[in-house]
């Protein structure tokens, strides 16, 4: 999704292309230069879609807004070949965010455990995927950006730390790593301020898509050339992680049956679960230490107001993942009986925009769990009242870890059967990672 607008007033540019940024709430003011952004209050990097202009209102007319858009498809390369190539650094920004000096932004970001909300930390990635996007592609004579930069992936955000401080400063970095003909693979680091230096936190990969100013077909970017060995193993990274996505995607349970060694582990649990006393398939019995998958299951209903759209009257992007997550936390936290924590977050996937006024169905369950890990899926779908019609906006994928081991989560049905394997091999593949 585009990064979010609509909470902006006004912002000014002056000459030396230092930005200053007058925010809507608490009158937050935002200073940002080509490599370093100090930023105060939320949302931080929510004017990247215009970035640079001298004057512009987002309160304005959403319409106004979209018919001045249309005349950027001039502006738009024909080729990729047309466009300048970029280095790593070129789209390398720092942003510090003053939890520690500014104890005054504190309160959006602390939850009832007295430490950060992780579902902030994940709208304030997505929005700065946007901004090093638009960095990476900015042209020195283009008053405005033709591009719509667009978040179709978030690939995988691995955690390093349980508690994020909500008395500490934290910075985040990153730069595109890796180009395509019109998509971007963005890396992404948060540390957090400890003892006068800052340790990480976590690793975040986006993928983020260039889209014409209208949001309507894709559009060339800036190719990436990388000036190291380093910078070069960074950019095949990204190409391998494109190939394993394909590779994944080719897999899907929803298009290939499971492998052998799944039939047996699905098979197994059949048997395990059947009761002796009766010579029936029907009749079944749950293990010990064992919750049946569909009794895992919470639901939730966000109504889609125009407080959290982007300039495309469509929802960010951050905001669904915030909503997603803090779902999945709460499954997590009825199924093991304690906190749980985030280790990572994996294969979320854009399928198709939230537009404001959709009623978005929010529904997830644990569909894995190993010692005291517990694999959360959230799937959410727009409902519209007008047509009945139910639409798959995203899958999420989050991975918990409980202070104690948790009971062990048993399908029922087939298609139970095949949210266990899926929730299996994203464990697997996280725990590659970590």
């Amino acid at each position: 999704m585009v990064a979010s607008l609509s909470r902006l007033v006004l912002f000014v540019v002056s000459a030396n292309q230092h930005y200053t940024c007058f925010t809507s709430e608490r009158g937050c003011k935002l200073t940002v230069s080509p490599s370093k952004i100090v930023a105060v209050g939320r949302p931080w990097l929510e004017f990247c879609c215009h970035t640079p202009l001298l004057v512009f209102f987002l309160t304005r007319d959403h319409v106004q807004a979209m018919q001045e858009r249309k005349a950027l498809h001039t502006l738009l390369a024909k080729q990729q070949e047309d466009l300048p190539p970029r280095r790593m650094k070129d789209s390398y920004l720092e942003v510090i965010l003053p939890l520690g000096s500014q104890p005054e932004i504190r309160e959006k970001y602390l939850n009832v455990h007295n430490s950060v909300r992780f579902g902030r930390i994940l709208e304030d990635l997505d929005s700065l995927g946007v901004l090093i996007c638009y960095t990476h592609t900015k042209q020195e004579m283009q008053p405005k950006s033709p591009l719509s930069i667009v978040t179709a992936l978030v690939d995988k955000i691995n955690l390093c730390k349980r508690i994020i401080y909500p008395d500490c400063d934290i910075k985040f970095t990153g730069s595109v790593s890796w180009v395509g003909k019109t998509s971007m693979e963005v890396k992404m680091h948060m540390l957090q301020l400890h003892d006068g230096d800052y340790s990480p936190v976590l690793d975040a990969t986006f993928v983020m898509v260039a889209r014409d100013p209208e949001n309507k077909g894709p559009a060339f970017v800036n190719p990436l050339v990388p000036e190291s060995p380093e910078e070069e193993e960074i950019f095949n990274q990204g190409e391998l992680n494109k190939l394993k996505r394909i590779d994944f995607s080719t897999a899907s349970l929803l298009k290939m049956a499971p492998t052998a060694e799944e039939r047996n582990i699905i098979h197994d649990i059949f048997l395990n679960t059947l009761d002796t006393r009766t010579v029936s398939f029907r009749s079944r019995k749950l293990p010990p230490n064992s919750v049946w998958m569909e009794d895992t299951k919470l639901k939730g209903l966000q109504i889609c107001h125009p407080q959290e759209r982007n300039i495309f009257n469509r929802i960010f992007g951050g905001f669904l993942m915030r909503k997603a997550f803090e779902l999945g936390w709460a499954i997590a936290c009825s199924y093991g009986g304690s906190r749980p924590f985030i280790v990572s977050v994996d294969d979320i996937m854009f399928q198709r925009p939230v537009e404001v006024g959709s009623l978005l169905l929010l529904s997830g369950q644990v569909c894995y769990t190993e010692k005291n890990y517990i694999q959360v899926r959230v799937h959410t779908e727009v409902y519209d009242a007008d047509t009945r019609d139910h639409h798959t906006t995203n899958i999420f994928h989050f991975t918990f870890i409980s202070e104690n081991e948790v009971p062990r989560v048993v399908p029922k049905t087939y298609g139970e059967s095949m949210l266990y394997l899926d929730g299996k091999r994203h464990f697997a593949a996280v725990m590659k990672e970590i």
